[in-house]
């Protein structure tokens, strides 16, 4: 989609502007490489991630003599790709999925949601929304309107209700109207981490249970802006949640773009979807190839 090239283009301007002037110099030498790694860890790649995209670099230009820095650029768009790129398909090509959303308060865990819901709805699928936050109050609220928005069904029951009796009854839609596409809201914070890891345990058992066969993903929502903090969060979580995947918001207002890198290499979890901006639709599925263009843009 041009349209989201551009604004993702746009949204990595800050993150990306410090690399590219890199590549505007001429000659390749150890200037251009030291300057190149800091303008990597100022981006939040990471220095182990730099390290290795560095080491990719220069064996690829010593071994096809590249003497201008504009094609060494687009080798590294090609290493930063590659890198970047998951090692199976989202959902691996199935039909009918399940996705559960999580994350710390703050984050934009719901608005995400509801986004990806709007970005499945868009592409025909036929989604249901499972308000499964009761520990926040408004969260169901907040949710529903996003529904509204997206033009999709959602259930949900009161503040404080049992988060797990919501993904019950969102199964049982699921199953009845034979739809495609369960999301599911979680709650960020419960009065300790071990309740709210117990919580997510107890809705995978029931989607488990209740939808054998239809595969669950959990999606982290992580915040661009919030750089190599984001690592920290995607991994306490990482460790009790079973995290599949990776959905960075915020992408438009952080010169920190380079954390999409870090997470992935760093905790070996794919980002599958990136937001660039406030609108239902910009929400979409993370693709490597521009996501690297993007960053390496003139």
């Amino acid at each position: 989609m041009a349209g989201f090239f551009d604004k993702l283009r746009q949204g990595l301007s800050k993150t990306g502007s410090g690399i590219a002037a890199i590549f505007t110099g001429s000659g390749i030498d150890d200037e251009f490489y030291e300057e190149l790694e800091e303008a990597l860890i100022m981006a939040d790649v990471g220095m182990a991630t730099t390290d290795k995209l560095l080491d990719g670099l220069r064996d690829a230009v010593a071994e096809k003599k590249i003497k201008e820095r504009s094609e060494a650029r687009k080798e590294l768009i090609s290493l930063l790709a590659d890198l970047m790129r998951p090692e199976k398909p989202f959902l691996d090509g199935t039909n009918r999925a399940v996705i559960m959303v999580v994350g710390v308060n703050g984050v934009g865990k719901t608005t995400s949601l509801g986004k990806i819901a709007a970005y499945y709805k868009n592409q025909g699928r036929d989604v249901v929304l499972a308000a499964a936050d009761t520990f926040r109050a408004a969260a169901a609220e907040q949710l529903t309107v996003w529904a509204e928005r997206a033009g999709v069904p959602i259930i949900k029951h009161g503040e404080g209700a049992d988060p797990a009796a919501v993904v019950f009854d969102a199964a049982a839609s699921f199953k009845a109207r034979n739809r495609d596409m369960l999301l599911c809201d979680t709650a960020g914070r419960l009065h300790n981490k071990k309740n709210l890891m117990n919580e997510l345990e107890k809705m995978r058992r029931v989607l488990d249970r209740e939808l054998p066969g239809v595969p669950v993903e959990a999606l982290m929502v992580l915040d661009a802006t919030t750089g190599q903090n984001a690592i920290a969060q995607a991994r306490a979580f990482g460790e009790s949640a079973g995290l599949t995947g990776i959905i960075l918001t915020k992408l438009d207002g952080t010169a920190k773009g380079g954390v999409a890198v870090a997470v992935k290499e760093e905790l070996k979890i794919p980002v599958r979807f990136v937001g660039v901006g406030e609108g239902i639709d910009d929400m979409q599925a993370f693709d490597p190839d521009d996501y690297a263009r993007a960053l390496l843009s003139e």
